[in-house]
């Protein structure tokens, strides 16, 4: 049976002060599958005491990005060798922010995902269609080429011991959400697509999850958690979805 996942990715938000108050505020009691952290580079380190001494024993800490390259000539990139020194278990690759500001495709994404994967760091990979591909009914076109991007580097096993989260780019940040109906619909091709690892990988649903629409989401059978952006920045928030979870 696979676990429950909730990762907070706190994009470009936070400061000492923040992630102090966050932790001493957060209360995790009741909730029973694992959560994992994402702050801004700068406090990793600080972030990753802070779990440690949490008391939870099913949270970790993970990295909103990370360069293909091991190391080089390569100013303001980080390295999956520099993620393990902090004690990173995981790292997010392809969000679509980085796909569309920073204008990383899914070749650029696929090679981040082997390089995490091959440092022994669990990949959590983004996909996800735009407002225009899902009203031109090529949501399962675009997903399937996000997809197919990894298996065809990587290889057919690329899935194990990965994480895959769904973001609709239309729902993320604009308080719109896909109908628990829609997101199982993409969840249940996602994991169609993975063949025999299937069945075991961890899906998650990113897009605007909030408190009040978790539960709805995560009763869907193949939704096993949430990738959450704003709602993840306040602490009681927080708690409520990794319970819902």
């Amino acid at each position: 049976m696979r676990r429950s996942l909730v990762a907070a990715n706190w994009k470009m938000n936070g400061s000492r002060e923040f992630a102090e108050a966050f932790f001493k505020a957060l209360d995790l009691k009741g909730a029973n599958g694992d959560v994992v952290f994402c702050p801004p580079f700068p406090y990793l380190p600080l972030v990753g005491e802070l779990v440690e001494s949490s008391g939870y024993d099913n949270a970790g800490l993970g990295a909103q990005n990370v360069s293909e390259q091991e190391a080089g000539a390569f100013t303001g990139e980080v390295s999956v060798a520099m993620l393990k020194d902090l004690a990173v278990r995981y790292v997010i690759v392809g969000h679509s922010e980085r796909r569309s500001l920073y204008h990383e495709d899914s070749a650029l994404v696929a090679t981040k995902f082997r390089a995490a994967r091959e440092a022994g760091l669990v990949p959590i990979l983004c996909v996800g269609e735009t407002l225009e591909e899902r009203e031109a009914s090529q949501a399962l076109d675009v997903i399937g080429a996000q997809l197919d991007a990894v298996s065809e580097l990587v290889g057919s096993d690329c899935w194990n011991g990965a994480v895959i989260a769904y973001e609709p780019v239309w729902a993320i940040g604009t308080g719109k959400t896909a109908t628990p109906e829609e997101a199982q619909a993409v969840h249940e091709f996602i994991r169609s697509r993975l063949g025999a690892a299937g069945p075991q990988v961890q899906i998650l649903y990113g897009g605007s999850v909030k408190a009040a629409n978790a539960a709805s989401l995560f009763e869907q059978p193949d939704i096993d958690g949430a990738l959450v952006g704003g709602a993840s920045l306040d602490a009681a928030e927080f708690a409520e979805i990794c319970r819902a979870a």
